[in-house]
């Protein structure tokens, strides 16, 4: 069977994360509805936004509540999930991280932002993981990264020469680079022979329009499936075989030769 996988584009209320679990919990009712998908996948800082300056206030605290959220969901509906990310509270630091839920609600990884994006002031506000973002669910070999980090091929590379055939990219992503966007998701999808399912959001904050057009990306560079700019859902099937013929094709990975690449 091969898995279908949904990305749910929200517009995500400013620094209100009561609102947005509310409605992150009708939005995957109504992805189950009407796409029966197998993974269910949501955008980047999905709780609050990007309402830096409050997440001593409103960050999830060890994100125990994000948690709890989605492994209910997930067992309510037997669906997996890459759960975006959320602005997550430690002792002493807050980290961008993604938590990866399957069908059982059973917990399996979590991935924290590496690459923290200046221009929004993440750096003021954020720390850095430090861990990469493989895992499998579903029975896919899977990478999963954040926004800003599809800017660096080489820490997609780091993910892809392990072993991912999937590329899970969840992300706040502006209007005004929206050619950057798809540019550099096409470019990761192509040059890393995987699929590429990208979950950005949609609508505004006080300081920022973002682009939606979510995107799903067959190894090959084709957009099967992409999202316009307002909130919704989009959909598609994925075939780990593809991925597997098109590396056979085009052994890319087997004529790298890193030795010289430093």
């Amino acid at each position: 069977m091969k898995p279908i996988i949904a990305c749910i584009q929200l517009d995500i209320k400013f620094g209100d994360p009561d609102f947005n679990y509310q409605q992150v919990e009708e939005k995957v009712a109504l992805a189950v509805e009407q796409e029966n998908p197998n993974i269910i996948v949501l955008p980047e800082l999905w709780t609050t936004g990007y309402d830096l300056t409050r997440l001593d206030e409103i960050a999830d605290h060890d994100g125990e509540k994000t948690k709890t959220f989605l492994s209910n969901l997930a067992k309510k509906y037997n669906v997996h999930f890459v759960g975006g990310s959320i602005a997550k509270k430690s002792k002493d630091s807050v980290t961008n991280t993604m938590y990866i839920v399957d069908n059982s609600g059973k917990f399996i990884h979590e991935y924290s932002k590496l690459h923290l994006f200046k221009l929004m002031d993440e750096h003021h506000f954020l720390v850095s993981g430090t861990e990469k973002g493989l895992f499998e669910i579903g029975g896919l070999k899977s990478a999963g990264v954040i926004c800003y980090d599809i800017r660096f091929p080489e820490w997609i590379r780091a993910h892809t020469t392990k072993g991912a055939e999937v590329l899970f990219v969840v992300a706040e992503w502006p209007m005004p680079r929206l050619h950057h966007w798809k540019t550099l998701l096409l470019s990761r999808a192509i040059e890393n022979q995987c699929y590429v399912v990208a979950c950005n959001r949609a609508g505004s904050d006080p300081n920022n329009e973002f682009a939606g057009h979510s995107l799903i990306i067959d190894p090959w560079g084709e957009i099967v499936a992409e999202a316009n700019e307002k909130a919704g859902i989009i959909s598609a099937e994925i075939d780990a075989e593809v991925v597997k013929k098109v590396r056979s094709q085009i052994p890319i990975f087997d004529d790298r030769l890193p030795q010289y690449y430093q």
